[in-house]
């Protein structure tokens, strides 16, 4: 994999990881938890994930990134069941990104795409992927730590720990 590629697939990692350490600190209640009417809840918030991921990632290179076959509007109800549910579309959705990632290569990056009907490239595809389940990666985080309140194990550099940090990162 070249720069970008891996550069790309390491911050994807990073988001599988800052997830599912989010969900390995809370109850199963908690995976369920909506803070609101109009906010999703942990649980609805992988669901839909793993519809975008199946879409977007399945022939990725040769079929529009909007199946036919996806319903969107059927992954904000809330229909999972428990944590194993919950795991296994975390894991299928992730599992399908990364194999596509390492399939591809330098030259293919220029290469056209389409989702919804509308061409970008990969770069521009991958990119688009990436902040997008940054950005649900990012409220799973936040309802977490809402939840967790003083018991949260922080999934970064913990508050008034930066200095040491630092000097752990230097050798």
């Amino acid at each position: 994999m070249g720069t970008y590629l891996s550069s790309a697939f390491k911050e994807f990692q990073r988001y599988e990881t800052l997830g599912r350490k989010t969900m390995e600190q809370l109850s199963d209640k908690d995976l369920f938890y909506q803070p609101g009417k109009e906010v999703n809840s942990i649980a609805v918030t992988v669901k839909h994930l793993h519809g975008n991921m199946m879409s977007r990632w399945t022939d990725f290179m040769t079929t529009d990134g909007e199946k036919e076959w996806r319903e969107r509007d059927g992954e904000f109800e809330d229909s999972l069941k428990n944590r194993e549910e919950i795991y296994q579309l975390w894991t299928e959705g992730w599992n399908l990104v990364f194999d596509a990632l390492e399939k591809l290569r330098e030259p293919q990056l220029e290469n056209t795409v389409v989702i919804r009907g509308e061409e970008h490239s990969v770069i521009a595809a991958t990119n688009r992927q990436l902040c997008h389940y940054a950005y649900h990666v990012g409220q799973m985080v936040l309802i977490g730590k809402m939840l967790k309140e003083e018991e949260w194990e922080s999934l970064s550099i913990p508050r008034g720990k930066t200095k040491e940090y630092n000097e752990r990162m230097k050798g």
